[in-house]
C-alpha cells in the first residue's frame, strides 16, 4: 500500500463545473475535484482519486473579483484558505452576513444556507474544499436568481444534474425538463443566518488554532472540536510543535493537505515531501506520519471519515 498524491502542479481545472460558467463576474474560475465526484454539473470534470473516503477533497481557484453564486448543500461545506484573501458571504440575497478570511482560516458552513464566495486579493488564489459524504448530498441548489441568470447566457441545468450549453447547440434530452426553480413556500426553509451565528460557531481563525496546536494537534471540527459539528469526518490542524515522527494508522483512508510549509511523508517502503496545495489520501491499515521537512512556519490539516451521519450540521 502507498499513499495516492496529488500535487497542486498537476491539478486539472474545469472551467465549465457549474451552471454561473458563463455568467460575468463568475465565468473565470476554475473547479477542481480532487477525492471523489464531488458536485460538479460537468461531464467535463476530471476526478483525481475515485477511492471512496466517506467525504469529498475539490477546490476552487479564482483570479480577483471572480466570485461562486449563491448555493446550498444538504452535506456539510467546509473550506479553509490556502491562498489570498477571501469574502464568503450568505442568505437568499448574499447579503444576511458576510466575512472575510486570510490563508489557513477555515469556515464550516451550515447546511440550509444559501452561500458563495469571492476573491478580493489581488492575485489568482484558491481555496480548498471538504464535502461531507461519497455522493456530497448529490449535488447543487441553486437560488432561483443564479439558474435565471444562467439562462440569459446559455445555460441550462437539467432536472438530472447535468448541464446543457445553449450557444452550443446543446439541448435538453427528451424526457428531461429542466431543474425546477426552488418556489416561495420552499424558499422559508433556507434561514438567513446573523453574522454572529455563522461566524461565532463555524469560523476558525489561523493563527488562533497554531496557538491551540502548541502542545498537540488541535481538534478543529468534531465531536469535541473547537467547531462542535459532527459531519461525517473529523478535521485536525498538525503544527510543527505539534507534530511527531511516530507512525500510526486509521482503519480507514485519511487525507493529509499542507496549509504551510514542507512536510515529510513516511510510510513503510517509501517517503515524499508535501508542499501547500498537494493532497495526500493514506489508505487505511497503513503506518505513516509526517512531520516538518524544512524550517519555517508549517501546518497540515488532516481529515478523516467518522461513523456520524453526513447529513445536515446543525449550529450548536
Amino acid at each position: 500500500m502507498t499513499p495516492d498524491i496529488v500535487r497542486y502542479g498537476e491539478l486539472r481545472p474545469c472551467k465549465t463545473a457549474f451552471i454561473d460558467a458563463h455568467t460575468p463576474g463568475s465565468d473565470r474560475k476554475e473547479n477542481f475535484t480532487i477525492i471523489g465526484g464531488g458536485v460538479s454539473e460537468s461531464a467535463d470534470q476530471f476526478v483525481h482519486i475515485t477511492t471512496p473516503h466517506g467525504f469529498n477533497i475539490g477546490a476552487a481557484g479564482q483570479p480577483p473579483k471572480c466570485r461562486n453564486s449563491l448555493h446550498s448543500h444538504r452535506t456539510a461545506e467546509v473550506f479553509f484558505v490556502l491562498s489570498g484573501r477571501w469574502r464568503f458571504f450568505w442568505g437568499r440575497h448574499g447579503d444576511a452576513g458576510e466575512v472575510v478570511l486570510e490563508e489557513g482560516d477555515i469556515i464550516d458552513i451550515p447546511t440550509g444556507i444559501f452561500r458563495g464566495f469571492e476573491n478580493i486579493g489581488t492575485d489568482y488564489a484558491m481555496i480548498m474544499a471538504i464535502l461531507g459524504g461519497d455522493d456530497a448530498g448529490g449535488g447543487v441548489i441553486w437560488a432561483p436568481q443564479v439558474i435565471e441568470d444562467a439562462a440569459d447566457h446559455g445555460l441550462v441545468l437539467g432536472a438530472n444534474g447535468k448541464l446543457y450549453d445553449t450557444k452550443r447547440g446543446e439541448r435538453l434530452p427528451a424526457g428531461v425538463g429542466p431543474m425546477p426553480k426552488l418556489t416561495e413556500a420552499e424558499l422559508a426553509d433556507y434561514p438567513e443566518m446573523s453574522p454572529m451565528q455563522v461566524v461565532g460557531w463555524g469560523v476558525r481563525r489561523y493563527w488562533d488554532m497554531v496557538a491551540l496546536a502548541k502542545d498537540k494537534p488541535v481538534k478543529v471540527i468534531g465531536a469535541t472540536g473547537i467547531i462542535r459539528d459532527r459531519p461525517g469526518f473529523e478535521v485536525d490542524l498538525i503544527t510543527r510543535s505539534s507534530a511527531t515522527e511516530t507512525r500510526h494508522r486509521h482503519d480507514r483512508p485519511s487525507v493529509l493537505m499542507p496549509a504551510k510549509g514542507h512536510w515529510k511523508l513516511v510510510w513503510e517502503g517509501g517517503e515524499t515531501v508535501l508542499a501547500p496545495g498537494d493532497t495526500a489520501s493514506v489508505p487505511g491499515g497503513l503506518d505513516h506520519a509526517a512531520w516538518p521537512s524544512m524550517e519555517g512556519e508549517a501546518a497540515l490539516y488532516h481529515v478523516v471519515a467518522t461513523d456520524d451521519p453526513a447529513g445536515p450540521s446543525a449550529i450548536g
